[in-house]
């Protein structure tokens, strides 16, 4: 069993909390969110908000906490094989009351399918909070461009 390493990342102006499933190997030696350097969230992010392409953990904080968007993920803990969410089981969902408390969250997003399927079976049911399912910015969703997530995850600059 594995629990998540990184705790949230928000403050009270947060608007926009994206939530991914678990946090990968790359992202747990890191001990921040999107750590593998093929995944494309900070690409993504960067184009969506029109700013540069963070590379230090600094910078990427400062890049979403100045847009007032929060990060965190659906499981606090679970069985996972890797980075691979196919094989994710025995979960125990995070709390989100510690971030929707404290701030103003006006959207709910998933990065991927499965953070989506994950927040539908374990949290909307406790908080009543539709979630919108963005494509995952993952290299294993090779099926997606980048200009095509890019497109997809524009639903957050609208909302801001």
């Amino acid at each position: 069993m594995l629990s998540h390493p990184i705790p949230p990342l928000y403050d009270e102006h947060s608007k926009i909390l994206i939530l991914g499933s678990f946090p990968s190997v790359k992202s747990r030696e890191q001990q921040f969110f999107y750590g593998h350097k093929q995944n494309r969230f900070w690409r993504v992010m960067a184009q969506v908000l029109a700013c540069a392409v963070p590379e230090t953990v600094e910078q990427k904080r400062k890049m979403l906490l100045s847009h007032h968007i929060a990060v965190w993920d659906v499981i606090a803990s679970c069985e996972i094989t890797g980075s691979s969410d196919a094989s994710i089981r025995d979960v125990t969902p995070n709390d989100l009351h510690l971030i929707l408390d404290s701030a103003d969250i006006r959207m709910i997003c998933t990065n991927g399918g499965k953070a989506y399927q994950l927040y539908q079976k374990y949290i909307y049911p406790l908080n009543g909070r539709e979630a919108v399912s963005l494509p995952s910015t993952s290299p294993a969703n090779a099926g997606y461009s980048l200009e095509r997530l890019v497109e997809a995850w524009g639903t957050i600059r609208k909302a801001l």
